[in-house]
């Protein structure tokens, strides 16, 4: 193997790890850290499955390389959660029934928290200019947005634990 030695943070905890110079983030996450949350959706960049924020960026993690990520901060749907406690958009996308299959919901929570972390107070279609780089062929759209919203406005009255 002619890997290449990376040292990172994911989900505020130190990481490291080898992998090829050419292998895709979304792989590494996968099949070497074990963190399976991210999903392979198109492998193009297209569908936004794949979400995680990188130094605070939304990337899909199919178009990045693992080598890229050394001193980088990472985040992944893994590290939304505390524990047990959901954080208020996952609960919020089980409330409205806004996933089905699952493919696409961590792409899509991760994107709205990003979104939330920047705008606490999103309009409808705010919302869905911001969601637009996550596809869902499940659910359609409304449920999603619905739960976004909910979220936020939870979020800015401070009823949530997460």
């Amino acid at each position: 193997m002619s890997g290449v030695h990376i040292r990172t943070t994911i989900n505020g905890d130190a990481a490291e790890y080898v992998c090829e110079p050419d292998e895709p983030l979304l792989d590494v996450l996968r099949n070497r850290l074990g963190l399976t949350g991210a999903k392979e959706g198109c492998g193009t960049g297209d569908c936004g499955a794949c979400s995680v924020e990188v130094d605070g960026r939304l990337v899909c993690s199919c178009l990045v390389l693992g080598a890229e990520m050394n001193g980088r901060q990472l985040k992944t749907i893994e590290g939304m959660a505390k524990g047990d406690t959901l954080h208020p958009l996952q609960r919020k996308f089980i409330e409205h029934a806004a996933l089905q299959c699952g493919i696409c919901t961590p792409g899509f929570l991760i994107a709205a928290r990003a979104l939330l972390e920047r705008n606490n107070s999103p309009t409808e279609t705010e919302v869905r200019f911001w969601l637009a780089g996550n596809l869902c062929r499940c659910t359609g759209y409304d449920k999603i947005v619905r739960a976004v919203m909910d979220a936020a406005a939870e979020m800015r009255e401070g009823r949530h634990a997460a």
